[in-house]
């Protein structure tokens, strides 16, 4: 019942930067959990960053320092500033949103980091 709409994928060269975006519609229930995982060719989903809604965040390691997340509550909204871009970065993202009803996946963006 929770729909998720990312945006903001492409294409960039490496050291340039992205803004990757994820809206959520169809829930009432406060949406605890609300960040970003990534998928890579032939390698398993891993977690990226995340902000719950008393505001903290929270980030892979392989990110820190390079990536910003941020949420705005009041638009159901999260937000990803990658910034420093690297090859090992490009990855389908997925926007991710946990209420204590469900676990809510969107259909993913392509970020492609060429070098």
């Amino acid at each position: 019942q929770v729909q998720l709409v990312e945006s903001g994928g492409g294409l960039v060269q490496a050291g340039g930067s992205l803004r990757l975006s994820c809206a959520a519609s169809g829930t009432i229930y406060t949406i605890d959990n609300m960040g970003w995982y990534r998928q890579a060719p032939g390698k398993l989903r891993e977690f990226v960053a995340t902000a719950t809604s008393a505001g903290s965040t929270y980030y892979a390691d392989s990110v820190k320092g390079r990536f910003t997340i941020s949420r705005d509550n009041a638009k159901n909204t999260v937000y990803l500033q990658m910034s420093s871009l690297k090859p090992e970065d490009t990855a389908d993202y997925y926007c991710n949103a946990r209420t204590f009803r469900s676990n809510n996946w969107g259909q993913g963006t392509q970020v492609t980091v060429s070098s």
